[in-house]
């Protein structure tokens, strides 16, 4: 029987570094129960950078056999992550998942679909939010990088993703690869999107292949990451002098408030 869809799963785990481990647990649970089922995926590929203790790695691997871990050198960061995860990949569209996010039940089917209704079709971007549960959840959900949900149900033609929530036809990816020697931290795929868009490529906007992303992992992260944040905006001012707030790691307290 011909399989649905022909797709790998791209996941690392140097974002890991500052982040909650048991939230891995949690994102991997979200990830097994999707419809279609992970299994069916040419590959499910963890990118281990090192930030993951061994005795954890064993025991995904033992609750998830169908993630394959392949070792990246130590200090691999996030962009060579992901790309090296396509090139290793062998699935027709690649799709990119982050281990501090939770996705909905049908984020998978919801950011697949698209691809089988047009071979023009290169980039589906879904929506993603951060997790606003108590007080602390609360306040990153409206002050923190990602927007609210659109509310949206509609397939609509935009400019802009979140590399924890797309997919990219592997061959389109591979011909036009997210550039990793940028002086950014998380700014790299604004850069690639404006890219993308002064092609000609339309990036659709999936609204409900939705996805939760962790909060910041206490104060500390906070700040760090709101640093880190300026120090990203004011270089991808210099890379895309016209750049404005609809970037998404431009989409600060500002670009929540004008969506």
């Amino acid at each position: 029987m011909t399989p649905e869809f022909n797709f790998s799963i791209v996941l690392e785990t140097e974002n890991l570094a500052n982040a909650d481990l048991n939230g891995l647990l949690r994102s991997l649970s979200s990830l097994a129960s999707q419809d279609p089922s992970p299994t069916v995926a040419n590959e499910v590929l963890l990118i281990e950078s090192g930030d993951i203790p061994e005795s954890l790695l064993s025991q995904l691997v033992a609750q998830y056999p169908w993630i394959k871990i392949c070792s990246a050198p130590a200090g691999t960061e996030y962009y060579d992550s992901k790309m090296l995860g396509a090139k290793l990949a062998t699935g027709d569209i690649i799709v990119y998942y982050d281990s501090d996010c939770i996705y909905e039940s049908d984020w998978l089917r919801k950011i697949l679909t698209p691809f089988t209704q047009s071979e023009e079709i290169q980039v589906v971007a879904g929506e993603t939010t951060t997790s606003g549960v108590g007080i602390y959840g609360t306040a990153m959900a409206l002050g923190y990088i990602s927007p609210q949900y659109s509310g949206k149900t509609e397939l609509t033609p935009g400019k802009s993703y979140f590399l924890n929530n797309v997919a990219f036809r592997r061959s389109f990816l591979l011909d036009h690869p997210i550039p990793t020697d940028l002086p950014l931290y998380r700014g790299n795929c604004a850069i690639h999107a404006h890219e993308l868009v002064q092609f000609g490529t339309v990036i659709w906007q999936q609204p409900q292949a939705r996805v939760l992303h962790a909060p910041p992992n206490g104060l500390s992260h906070f700040f760090w990451r709101f640093l880190l944040i300026g120090h990203d905006y004011y270089w991808q001012k210099q890379l895309i002098p016209n750049s404005t707030n609809a970037e998404p790691t431009m989409s600060g307290k500002k670009g929540k408030l004008d969506i």
